[in-house]
Formats: C-alpha cells, sequence, structure tokens
C-alpha cells in the first residue's frame, strides 16, 4: 500500500483559540503531532490547513503543509481535497488521517491503524482502548466503541455511540479518533450526505457504517490526551515536562 499521512489543522476552536500553536514544551503542538506522525514512518506526512500561520510552523520544523479552503465541515472534508491536491494521479492508496490536537499520541498506533487495511475487506480503520476510569463509562463525551471481535486486539466496529454501550459484563472500548482510509472509501464518504445517526449522535463515522462499509478497530492500552481545553493543554504540557 502507497500511503500519505494527513494532519487537518485550524485555527477556529472556541474552547481554546489558536490551539495548533499552543506551545508545549518549546514547540508548537502542531510541531509535535506532526513529529510523531514521522515516527510511525508509514509514509509521507503532511498538514491539512486552512492557516499560514500553521503552515509556517510546519515549514519551520522542515515539515511540508498544504493550504485547504476554510469552510470544510470536517477534517475529513480537509483531508479529501489535500489528498487530491497533492495527488491528482491517484497513486496514493491509504490516506491516514492523523488529529491535530493529540501531541502524544503513541507512533506504533499510527502504524496499528494503516496496517489494519491490509485486510482488503477494511475500508476504514480506526482506534479504541478499554475504558479503566469509571466515570467515563458514563461520559458523553466520550464516545465509546462497539465491535465484534475478529482477530486479537481486533474489532469489527458495529456501532459508535455517546451512551454507555454495550450492556453487561465486560469491557467498554474508548474511541480514539485516528482514522487510517482507503482512498476509494475517503472518497465515496465525503460524497455522502450526512446520515441519520450521524446527525443523532453528532459522529460522522457512522455516515460510513450506515452507507455499509466496514470499519475495524485496533485495541491500544492507552487513550491520548486530546487537547480541547486550557486545562487538557496544561496536562499535555506536564506530560512532556514543560
Amino acid at each position: 500500500m502507497t500511503a500519505l499521512v494527513l494532519i487537518p489543522a485550524r485555527m477556529a476552536s472556541t474552547r481554546l483559540p489558536g490551539k495548533p500553536l499552543a506551545d508545549i514544551a518549546g514547540k508548537p503542538m502542531i510541531v509535535r503531532v506532526y513529529e510523531r506522525a514521522r515516527e510511525a514512518d508509514v509514509g509521507p506526512v503532511i498538514v491539512a490547513t486552512d492557516s499560514a500561520g500553521i503552515a509556517q510552523a510546519i515549514a519551520a520544523a522542515g515539515g511540508e503543509a498544504v493550504m485547504t479552503r476554510p469552510d470544510h465541515p470536517s477534517g475529513s472534508d480537509r483531508i479529501d481535497e489535500a489528498l487530491r491536491t497533492i495527488d491528482p494521479q491517484g497513486k496514493v492508496d491509504v490516506a491516514v488521517n492523523v488529529q491535530g490536537d493529540l501531541p502524544d499520541l503513541d507512533p506504533a498506533a499510527i502504524r496499528l491503524a494503516h496496517d489494519l487495511l491490509s485486510d482488503e475487506d477494511v475500508d476504514i480503520a480506526t482506534l479504541a482502548a478499554e475504558i479503566v476510569e469509571a466515570g467515563e463509562r458514563d461520559d458523553p463525551n466520550v464516545v465509546k466503541a462497539v465491535g465484534s471481535p475478529v482477530a486479537p486486539n481486533r474489532l469489527r466496529a458495529l456501532y459508535f455511540t455517546r451512551a454507555t454501550a454495550p450492556w453487561g459484563e465486560g469491557p467498554v472500548y474508548h474511541h480514539i479518533g485516528l482514522y487510517a482510509w482507503r482512498r476509494s472509501a475517503l472518497t465515496r464518504f465525503v460524497k455522502l450526505p450526512p446520515s441519520p445517526l450521524e446527525k443523532r449522535e453528532r459522529l460522522e463515522q457512522l455516515r460510513a457504517l450506515e452507507a455499509g462499509m466496514r470499519i475495524d478497530i485496533g485495541l491500544v492500552d492507552t487513550v491520548p490526551v486530546g487537547v480541547d481545553t486550557p486545562a487538557d493543554l496544561e496536562q499535555a504540557r506536564r506530560r512532556f515536562g514543560g
């Protein structure tokens, strides 16, 4: 497979304005994410952004950024535009979408999502970790991944929800918003209208499931810190010793 890692990043954030350029131990957060993605070594890494400031920060770190429209409704739409701009001939088979607010993401997790697409039946791959903190089970801000085991540490996704699911004894999984897309699946996905369950749960991955796409989930040990608030930023800084 020929893969490209794309990191969508925009400056607009209501809870933490300008967060991609927030300093974490001497480097902008987007540069921290870029470095983690490079360490995964699954393909070239490019930041897709609508901000000249973000592009300049990546260039200063020796990286590459591509400018995209400012009005995309989601990161998936942004990486689709970036992929078409970078590779109009369609030589890239897989696009790995790494969120720009995961500065401590384990590079091995990126490789795991990428490697799941070696199964030709899988359209999209993502990640999850077992919930170990009781409060997360009932927190609607923690998205739960529900799936059926198909191999060790691997599930076939059946549903994603903000509710506590599944019911009964057994693990509940915290979904991690990293996606490896087969290019054909991404092209199809962005052309589909938002689906009923997607709109109800406010989870765009449900659009893919409702359209009959197969999503497999790689299970990892820990959930990376997603930086959405000033408190999250301070937690990330502590992890880097800043």
